[in-house]
């Protein structure tokens, strides 16, 4: 099965309007979706290496435009749509805690919050408009960050690209396991902190 969604992800990243999917996954990421990009970027890159600045620099464009909404969801919606995303991570009690943590930390919680990929943006993107830190530091510092991870990431596969296919498919199991762990272990980092 593991190597089914493999194949089909990499028939994805191939596709003609995969750039399209990637726009959508990184923007909503950042604000309400569960799925991070890079399960899109991972194979787009590994699929066609000679765009892998292109990707970056699409799913870094995207997140931080979603950012902006997540940023919306915490500073004006939060008593509504804000509070159910918290609750949906089962989140509540931490919020305040955050809050306080990230008026006093803001740049610092972003720089390694938004660099983590077991961290779901969409919970420093909220929390940064809860805070209500100021929004142009939040943006400058949701470029940055996003633009490191992004570009991190797509330079690794774009310097070693086959290798890291190569590993990937005859460890998909593996590998798989590896980002499940690291994504629960993240949401599990983000409600015990």
């Amino acid at each position: 099965m593991l190597k089914r969604v493999y194949n089909r992800l990499m028939s994805v990243a191939g596709h003609r309007y995969a750039a399209w999917w990637l726009l959508l996954v990184a923007f909503a990421e950042s604000s309400f979706f569960p799925i991070p990009p890079d399960v899109l970027l991972i194979p787009m890159v590994l699929a066609e290496r000679r765009k892998a600045w292109f990707y970056a620099a699409l799913a870094t464009v995207a997140s931080v435009v979603g950012g902006m909404l997540g940023y919306l969801i915490g500073s004006v919606l939060y008593d509504t749509l804000g509070q159910w995303i918290i609750s949906t991570y089962h989140l509540q009690a931490q919020a305040a805690h955050a809050v306080a943590l990230f008026r006093e930390n803001a740049i610092k919680i972003m720089m390694v919050k938004g660099l983590v990929p077991v961290i779901p943006y969409k919970l420093v993107t909220i929390t940064a408009g809860l805070a209500h830190m100021d929004f142009l530091t939040f943006v400058l510092t949701s470029i940055a960050v996003r633009a490191l991870r992004f570009f991190l990431v797509a330079g690794l596969l774009w310097k070693f690209g086959e290798p890291m296919r190569v590993f990937i498919e005859r460890r998909l199991a593996l590998v798989t396991t590896a980002c499940a762990v690291g994504l629960v272990g993240g949401f599990l980092l983000v409600k015990f902190l």
